[in-house]
């Protein structure tokens, strides 16, 4: 498939709703398609080299890349043109658009989205800052979808959106915390810190920005933090959507995903990925759990 036939999401009956979302939120390629789902890419880049997230560079290129390669790599948020063209495209079929983004204080990919929106008049275009990334932004886009499969109106989805990211929460820990401060997402004293002590912090989103949450010396102890705030927040019997997240090592993420379904019986449980963009912040071996409520 090219990539105008992802811009027009297939063959198939149009909702009044388009639902465009950003490749960070690394809903799988089939995942996207059988929900009408339009994805938009941000770029990595490497040296000269720019590659479009997903449609130019596949997650296991990208860390192999990283892994011989001695400049590391930058990212950059998609253009306003690609914008433009995708709201033109979707336009053409659809009443309204919703777009998706990552949160708008780790990328000016939110800003690009409105101003491109702005920019075409022909129908109603609203922008949604998930104040967050990867499978948990992904969240929002798949529930959106939903509710424009059932008929909803744009301003129904937006709101729904709304009470649904009250209801979500991430945390995640970097094994090297030089990516996260290369990129500015820590400043130089939190990596002195962390890197002195061998400490792997819990990390999450708190005002749209990567923050340490709290000191833990070791990936296990981590990982067990996450889950003890995954059951401090979700009961045993809660209808949630919960994505368990690997930068290259899924062999970390399966086992946690397993005994988090037996736990959760009534829980849909992702195990997901840290792509390119978020890789390149993150670095291999960083792992994260995340949720949605859905009740």
């Amino acid at each position: 498939m090219n990539k105008q036939d992802i811009l027009r999401n297939g063959d198939y009956a149009m909702s009044r709703v388009a639902i465009v979302t950003d490749s960070t939120a690394y809903i799988p390629k089939d995942v996207r398609e059988k929900h009408h789902i339009t994805m938009v890419p941000l770029n990595v880049v490497f040296g000269e080299e720019t590659y479009q997230e997903e449609w130019d560079i596949t997650t296991e290129d990208f860390y192999y890349k990283m892994k011989t390669t001695e400049q590391l790599p930058t990212t950059s948020q998609p253009s306003i043109g690609l914008f433009e063209e995708t709201f033109r495209e979707l336009g053409a079929e659809h009443d309204e658009i919703i777009v998706i983004t990552l949160s708008s204080g780790i990328s000016g990919t939110y800003q690009t989205a409105t101003a491109a929106a702005e920019m075409y008049d022909d129908l109603p275009i609203h922008i949604f800052d998930s104040e967050i990334s990867c499978m948990i932004q992904g969240f929002f886009a798949l529930e959106a979808a939903r509710l424009a499969e059932e008929g909803r109106s744009a301003a129904e989805i937006m709101t729904e959106l709304h009470s649904r990211r009250e209801k979500t929460r991430a945390y995640f820990m970097a094994d090297d915390l030089s990516h996260l401060h290369r990129g500015g997402r820590l400043n130089g004293a939190q990596l002195f810190i962390g890197s002195m002590l061998k400490i792997k912090p819990v990390l999450h989103f708190e005002d749209k920005k990567i923050v340490p949450f709290e000191k833990v010396r070791t990936e296990k102890k981590a990982v067990a933090r996450m889950r003890q705030l995954l059951d401090e927040d979700v009961d045993e019997n809660d209808r949630v959507l919960i994505a368990v997240i690997h930068g290259n090592c899924p062999e970390k993420a399966e086992p946690i995903a397993d005994d988090l379904r037996s736990r959760y019986p009534n829980a849909t449980v992702y195990i997901s990925y840290f792509g390119p963009v978020i890789g390149t912040h993150l670095g291999p071996g960083s792992l994260g759990i995340g949720w949605m409520h859905q009740n």
